[in-house]
């Protein structure tokens, strides 16, 4: 040895010639210099004599980093098992400074993945969870303070054999036939054998039993890939599963496989019976086989019979065929042809596809003898010439098969469905008969059966039609009455039956006036029918009648003469017929009274929408002297035909000129309601005509009411009428001094200029309840035993309100407390003192009784120790003093509306006894006499009475009638002239008149004033000019009764929402000539959505550019502004710079985008827009710029800038497209677009052009966002909604507008979730003094605002529908608290696993943040049953981070069960959990796990962030704490960027859970936008998970945090 080579290198790949090397003299130690530093260097060493160089040493690995350890030595296996390697090494020889950890590295030989693990300080460790029978390669470093060491070279180690990690793969399993099935197989995949294969099991079981009784069948040879079961039942199914096993021992089971083995032929029908029908048919029942012996589907039976012979019948003759049913469900079949009087033998059996089966045990059956069969029958007529009578010959033949002599016939014969007369003839030579009397053109029916000795046989039927002739009779029964005095009906009936001589198919009537002279009332008809109606009769006038019938074969004779004398003097017909539709279903109608002279008893009203001669055809009604009626329950839009006439006692006046009305309202207000209705007060609120422009309207109300007093007497009370006069520019009216539940009749008429009647829009209008009147004390009647006292109970009035129930209050004497007021004992404080219950107290107030509805009783035992309705009659103690009062609850739903009846005085024990004997009842009702107080004049007065009243009487008489006449002829002259009925098809166009100088008459006389000008909201115009029927049936709602309305529409099944949706006028009368021209057809997405010429945007036209004024998009009104919107499809390519150049020339700032650009893999709309930031894109003669985009969880912003070609101008314009709207129906909940919706309205700009609108078509979500936009625009101006109406506007000015009833119903919930929910919004600098505001309690009220915003949270309601898999009976067990469930909708979903039924189901929410959709999971604390569940769900939905916010205990009780590991791994289903690192920090314990599907061993770190400064009561002191811990969690989140959600949970996964993801949202909506909303992003948590915020001090928790987060910025302070 003279010497030694060294080589190094950073690359240990490289050939050595490729390695640095330095010679070293006879010394073992050297130096390296002019290294890299921080670099991993292989060193080996080569030893040299004088015959040349040796073998190179084992690698060694440096690392050149002062202080770092050098490589660990002697690495190597010291333990091996199928899934862990012990290993075991020496310590480096250098350890620089002191060793804090290893650094192990390994890959397995099968995917080369390399992994790496932080171990502890050691020389020793263990790696699990590795997959049997694979090759690991492994090396390790040490770690120092300064950094990582060199490793050592990797060593490789095989892991031992295990039980496979899957079954045999491609597993087939097929029935052979009826008892084997023929099961293959494939081995295991090779990755998952562990192992050699020693064995197979194969197990199989009826499907009806459970695995535990499954036969197993153990395979020992490996190489073996199929195998035979036999011996199994027929017809059944079979669950088949497999698995393999190495010598360790048995693999994981396959899924089962159904199979089922083949069909069989089938066992024996049971129950066969046979039933004689007559000689020769039988019928034949049975039973089909026993369940098990059917051997596959029935498809029919065989029934045998066979022909017996022998003396006994012991022989069967051979030849029979079997009758065959093609039906599995029969159980029952006629046998015919059989021979009479002889012996059967009948058997069944049951089919399948495999042929018939087993035949049931012979039934015998003996046929009875047998009658004649049918003679051959002939029928033959003739007429004589001479006389022209017909003779019909009857002839037949002996039947074939007599069966014995024969010995006679029965000859039946009369008109076809007709009872047949019977003639009877003896002998067998009567073969004949001659019948003459039978009427002519008649259908006969003859029946011939011949009779043996034993019955009459079957008979021979012919049908015989004799020939017609003329009617040799007149029609009878002629009867005429009068249906008015100028119509008249005349009816009779056919000829006698002898004189028709054929049928009738017609009549000749001749109705004539009786004049010699000049008569020019001449009429003859013809009629088919029995009556005939004739008009334009005059009266005192003759006429005459008669008619004649006809057949095929001619005329009969006339009937005789009617002579007719009309009356003189008749009573005219209603002049003036009037009549206007008052609602979509119902008409008034109203004429000039005829003038009565005593004779005129009423009128009778005629109505049809098919208008005939025959008033008897039409519907009537009867009603009294008057001069209107309404018709109701009309068909809408029909036209109807309209008579009135008189009635008198002997009959009707003459008709009135008939009237057509169709029923499509116009000259009546519309869509009167009535709101915000008090116990004294009522808001009127209706819409003005279509047509009608009124003088002013008339509003009257007056109501009839009964109820039962304080004495229990009934007592009817009348209202008389009120009247007042409205301006006709006001639509709303508050009526004044209403009395409480008392329900009123309410007209509202729209008076023309002429003052002309006009009937009314009616409604009727229920004032609310009170408290009842004030009520009398109680009295003492008398103590009446030990503990008892009687007492007189007082009863209330229910003048103001149906009593629901009485409360008997009793209240001991208390020296330390006062008697209070009645009223000021809190009800629930009285019934948490009930007796019994955890709460009572054994002093102090409390409900000695409860009596429903009116049956308080008038004497009550105080004391005796009864139960009344759920309260107990305590026995009351001596020495004590007691005072008793008496509530009265009125039946009113969420309300407490009670009046308390004075104190009694004191009462004991120790005072006066009851009398004797029965307590008194309470007095039985003397109703007061009415009017007691009016005085009656007495007998002596009646002349002096008479004297003065009559002249006073005459004079008011007179005025009266003068004052009628001359409004008569008034009215008369000053007749309006019909308007032009097309207008109500106009499109709706603005109406800018001004106010003018009108008059008014009303109750008190004249008035005059100031018109207010028209309204300015195009609706309320449309509704006040041009309105539909729909509109006026379906008035505005006033937005108090928005709740009650969308709940009675939505009752059955949504029925009257679609009945409302189905009546909207469509809008289709307008013309669309422009999106029909050819150049224009390709720029329309669809062909049946096109733009109104009427309302369409018109471009500037381009220079020599056909069409280039066209875009399919319509102008769209809003609220008090026209044209507010442009309503446009999704762009097309084609179209793009259209889109463009509208919105420049519109100076529209805002795009709203109603859809994704694909849904359902149809494409929607096409990008219109660039696609990167600060990329332009050129669409025709515009550049569009994109500047700025920001995604968040249920929408995207985008900004852009907008250059025309040519002109200098830059604009900004903003595209907010909604990404939260489902592909298919409407969102689950509309809070997520009430939030897009305000943020639309508060980024456009108010002087900015119209909102362009679009989805895909432009008509259906886009007729939704511009309905809800427009309405709660209104809603802040006044207190309705009117859905309806604009809806209807929208449809006149383009086609389709909300084009689904899911569309028009989201419409509804939206408003009424923005009405409950009010705004809540309010800019971040205003958060201070907002929550000021909200601790404060306001005056009149005893809690404050925020108590009262957390309360309108519990508005959303969850129902049990919306539960499914949380309910499950085996789920149930999964949920920590019964109360707390996930909706359907937004649930966690696992991934089933096979035969595991409920095993996708976990108590977990999936929760939208403010940027992403579902960006958290929100959960429940887990169960013990629930870890597993727990640890699939984080690896299934890829979440890496969990927020854990409660103690494992609190207060003694398990929150939350320890889900994870605290040392050393542990395997939780499919996967094995490593804890790797625990850190504590200030406020939280951060923990990171490694997690490992041991199904394919793939890993990623989890990361546990748990909270643990929240008190086991309350909340947080400070905010602060916790909103760093949020942004810990988040900033952790966004550093190793994984896409899965964030899991939170605390023990319920509601509390502390809500309150960490509202301050997320809200945080972070801070930021980007300046606004809180902290009830609408509570309100939003709520629809995707219940409860979340669970309590109010939760609630202002968020609201305290929200501002200290607020207080670190400077910006945001006022």
């Amino acid at each position: 040895m003279y010497g030694y080579k060294l080589y190094y290198t950073t690359n240990p790949s490289l050939p050595i010639q490729s390695w640095k090397s330095q010679p070293v003299q006879d010394n073992k130690l050297t130096t390296i210099s002019d290294l890299t530093p921080h670099t991993i260097y292989t060193i080996r060493v080569q030893a040299y004599t004088g015959i040349g160089p040796g073998p190179l040493s084992d690698p060694v690995k440096v690392k050149t980093q002062q202080g770092v350890p050098s490589q660990p030595t002697n690495l190597h296996p010291a333990r091996v098992t199928a899934t862990s390697i012990e290993l075991s090494w020496t310590r480096p020889s250098h350890q620089g400074e002191n060793i804090i950890s290893y650094e192990l590295y390994w890959n397995d030989s099968t995917t080369q993945r390399q992994e790496q693990r932080n171990i502890p300080e050691g020389e020793s460790y263990t790696l699990e969870n590795l997959q049997p029978n694979t090759v690991y390669n492994l090396w390790l470093a040490a770690r120092s303070q300064r950094g990582e060491g060199a490793s050592t070279a990797p060593i490789s180690v095989r892991t031992e054999e295990h039980f496979p990690g899957a079954p045999p793969s491609n597993i087939r399993a097929a029935a052979e036939d009826s008892e084997t099935i023929h099961v293959e197989w494939e081995p295991p995949p090779e990755d998952k054998q562990h192992g050699k294969i020693t064995h197979y099991k194969l197990m199989y079981v009826n499907n009806t039993r459970p695995d535990s009784d499954a036969s197993v069948i153990t395979i020992s040879d490996p190489t073996q890939r199929d195998y035979l079961i036999t011996n199994l039942q027929k017809w059944t199914e079979y669950r088949v599963w497999m698995l393999a096993g190495t010598i360790i021992g048995d693999g994981v089971k396959s899924d089962p496989q159904l199979v089922r083995t083949d069909e069989d032929v089938p066992g024996e029908p049971r129950n066969v019976k046979v039933e004689v029908i007559n000689s020769t048919s039988i019928r034949v029942t049975w039973t089909p086989p026993n369940e098990r012996e059917r051997n596959g589907i029935l498809r029919g039976y065989q029934i045998h019979v066979q022909e017996m012979a022998g003396s006994e019948g012991s022989m069967i003759i051979p030849g029979s065929m079997p009758y065959t049913v093609h039906n599995g469900e029969a159980t029952s079949y006629v046998v015919t042809d059989l021979h009479p009087d002889t012996e059967y033998q009948v058997q069944v059996s049951a089919i399948t596809r495999k042929g018939d089966g087993e035949r049931s045990l012979p039934t015998k059956v003996q046929m009875p003898g047998g009658v004649p069969n049918k003679p051959a029958l002939i029928v033959n007529g003739t007429i004589d010439k001479a006389n022209g009578k017909l003779s019909v010959f009857v002839e037949w033949k002996t039947p074939t098969e007599t069966y014995g002599e024969i010995m006679g016939y029965r000859l039946r014969y009369g008109p076809r469905g007709e009872k047949l007369n019977t003639v009877s003839l003896e002998g067998r030579s009567m073969l004949h008969k001659t019948l003459n009397d039978l009427q002519r053109g008649i259908e006969y029916e003859i029946r011939v059966a011949g009779r043996n000795h034993i019955n009459y046989g079957q008979e021979a039927v012919e049908y015989y039609m004799t020939p017609e002739a003329p009617p040799s009779g007149p029609p009878t029964n002629i009867t005429y009455k009068y249906q008015t005095p100028g119509t008249i009906v005349f009816t009779w009936d056919l000829p006698k039956p002898n004189e028709r001589n054929g049928v009738i198919h017609m009549y000749d009537v001749e109705f004539n006036k009786n004049v010699i002279l000049n008569n020019d009332f001449k009429h003859e008809r013809n009629t088919s029918e029995g009556r005939i109606v004739f008009n334009g009769l005059e009266e005192n006038m003759d006429y005459t009648f008669k008619v004649r019938s006809w057949t095929s074969k001619g005329p009969g004779p006339y009937s005789e003469v009617v002579h007719l004398h009309t009356e003189p003097d008749l009573v005219r017909a209603p002049m003036s017929l009037q009549g206007l539709a008052t609602s979509e279903s119902s008409i008034e109608i109203w004429w000039e009274p005829v003038p009565s002279r005593g004779k005129v008893i009423g009128y009778q009203v005629f109505y049809t929408m098919a208008p005939s001669a025959d008033l008897d055809l039409w519907t009537h009604i009867k009603v009294p002297v008057t001069h209107s009626a309404e018709l109701q329950n009309l068909e809408r839009h029909a036209e109807y035909a309209i008579a009135v006439a008189a009635r008198t006692a002997t009959g009707l006046g003459r008709l009135s000129t008939m009237l057509p009305v169709r029923v499509k309202p116009v000259d009546v207000p519309m869509h009167l309601r009535a709101h915000h209705v008090t116990t004294h007060s009522a808001n009127l609120t209706w819409g003005p005509p279509i047509q009608l422009n009124p003088l002013h309207f008339k509003v009257t109300y007056s109501a009839v009411k009964e109820f039962v007093d304080a004495q229990g007497v009934t007592q009817v009370q009348k209202i008389g009428v009120t009247t007042k006069i409205v301006n006709k520019r006001k639509h709303s009216f508050i009526i004044e001094d209403l009395r409480p539940f008392t329900t009123y009749t309410v007209n509202v008429t729209a008076v023309p200029q002429t003052q002309e009647y006009r009937p009314p829009a009616k409604i009727t209008v229920t004032t609310q309840m009170a408290a009842p009147q004030p009520m009398v004390k109680p009295d003492f009647y008398g103590v009446n035993g030990d503990h008892e006292i009687a007492m007189i109970l007082p009863q209330a009035s229910e003048e103001y309100g149906p009593i629901a129930f009485y409360y008997l209050i009793v209240v001991p004497e208390d020296n330390h407390h006062a008697f209070k007021n009645p009223d000021q004992y809190l009800t629930d404080d009285l019934i948490a003192n009930k007796a019994g219950s955890k709460e009572a107290l054994a002093e102090g107030p409390y409900i000695a009784a409860k009596f429903l509805h009116r049956n308080i009783p008038y004497s009550f035992s105080l004391g005796n120790g009864q139960i009344y309705e759920g309260f107990k009659n305590r026995p009351l103690q001596n020495n004590k003093r007691y005072k008793i009062f008496v509530r009265a609850i009125v039946d009113t739903p969420g309300q407490h509306l009670y009046t308390s009846s004075p104190f009694s005085d004191f009462i004991s024990l120790d005072m006066r006894a009851a009398p004797r004997g029965k307590l008194p009842e309470r007095p039985k009702p003397i109703p007061d006499n009415v009017g007691t107080n009016v005085p009656i004049p007495g007998p002596g007065n009646d002349m002096e009475m008479l004297m003065i009243v009559g002249p006073v009487i005459g004079a008011v008489l007179l005025v009266v009638i003068s004052l009628f006449l001359f409004l008569f002829v008034w009215k008369r002259r000053r007749q309006p002239k019909s308007r032009d009925q097309a207008q109500v098809t106009k499109p709706l166009m603005a109406d800018h008149g001004g106010g003018h100088v009108g008059g008014g008459i009303g109750g008190g006389g004249g008035s005059v004033g100031v018109i207010p000008a028209a309204p300015s909201d195009p609706v309320k115009m449309r509704r006040l000019n041009f309105q539909t029927p729909g509109m006026i049936s379906h008035p505005p709602i006033p937005i108090s009764q928005l709740a009650e309305h969308i709940e009675r529409l939505k009752s059955n099944d949504n029925q009257k929402f679609s009945q409302e949706y189905e009546s909207i006028e469509p809008g289709q009368q307008f013309t669309w000539d422009n999106s029909n021209l050819e150049v224009n057809k390709p720029k329309n997405r669809y062909a049946n959505v096109i733009a109104y010429d009427h309302s369409r945007v018109v471009l500037q036209t381009l220079e020599e550019v056909p069409g280039s004024d066209y875009i399919n998009a319509n102008f769209c009104d809003g609220y008090r502004k026209q044209n507010a919107y442009i309503a446009t499809q999704g762009p097309l390519p084609e179209t793009f710079g259209d889109f463009w150049r509208m919105c420049w020339e519109q100076r529209s700032c805002t795009i709203v985008m109603m859809t994704k650009l694909e849904e359902r893999t149809r494409i929607k709309c096409d990008q219109y827009w660039p696609g990167r930031v600060s990329q332009t894109e050129t669409y025709g003669i515009m550049h569009i710029t994109l500047t700025d985009i920001q995604e968040l969880a249920t929408y995207t912003v985008r900004t852009f800038q907008l250059q025309r070609s040519g002109n200098l101008d830059r604009r900004e314009v903003r595209q907010f497209q909604f990404t939260a709207w489902p592909d298919h129906g409407v969102p689950d909940h509309p809070t997520p677009f009430l939030m897009f919706l305000r943020r639309v309205r508060h980024v456009n700009p108010p002087d900015s052009g119209p909102i362009v609108v679009h989805c895909s078509a432009g008509v259906g979500r886009t007729g939704a966002f511009i309905v809800i936009d427009a309405m709660l625009e209104r809603i802040k101006h006044e207190q309705s909604v009117d859905i309806y109406g604009h809806v209807t506007c929208l449809r006149a000015q383009r086609n389709y507008m909300v084009q689904t009833e899911d569309q028009y119903i989201f419409i509804h919930d939206a408003l009424l979730e923005a009405v409950m929910a009010g705004a809540s919004e309010v800019p971040a600098r205003s958060l201070h003094s907002h929550i000021q505001k909200l601790m404060a309690v306001e005056a009149g009220d005893t809690v404050t605002g925020m108590e009262l915003e957390f309360k309108r949270l519990a508005n959303i309601k969850a129902q049990p529908s919306r539960f499914v898999s949380a309910n499950l009976p085996v789920n149930k067990f999964k949920n920590r608290l019964v109360n707390i469930l996930p909706y359907e909708s937004t649930r966690v979903c696992l991934q089933p696993l096979r035969g595991s039924e409920g095993s996708d189901y976990i108590n977990a929410s999936f929760i939208d943040g403010y940027r992403y959709r579902c960006a958290y999971i929100a959960t429940q604390g887990p169960l013990q049953e629930t870890v597993d569940d727990f640890w699939r769900m984080l690896w299934e939905h890829n979440s890496t981070i969990v927020v854990m916010l409660t103690k494992l205990k609190e207060m003694g009780r398990e929150k939350c069960y320890q889900y994870w590991p605290n040392e050393r791994s542990q395997r939780y289903q499919f996967y094995v959990v490593d804890p790797i690192a625990e850190y504590n920090m200030p406020q939280y314990i951060l923990r990171e796990f490694k997690v490992t599907d041991a199904r394919d061993g793939q890993s990623r770190t989890i990361r546990q962030f748990q909270f643990i400064e929240w008190p086991e009561q309350g909340v947080p002191k400070s905010g602060e704490g916790f909103i760093d811990f949020i942004g810990q969690v988040h900033k952790t989140k966004e550093q190793f960027g994984q896409d899965g959600p964030i899991t939170v949970h605390c023990s319920a996964g509601v509390g502390r859970t809500g309150v960490f993801i509202t301050l997320s949202q809200v945080l972070e909506r801070m930021q980007y936008e300046g606004v809180v909303d902290m009830f609408q992003t509570v309100r939003n948590l709520r629809t995707q998970r219940p409860a979340m915020v669970q309590t109010e001090e939760e609630y202002r928790f968020c609201y305290l945090a929200s501002l200290e987060y607020l207080d670190s910025f400077d910006h945001f302070v006022d």
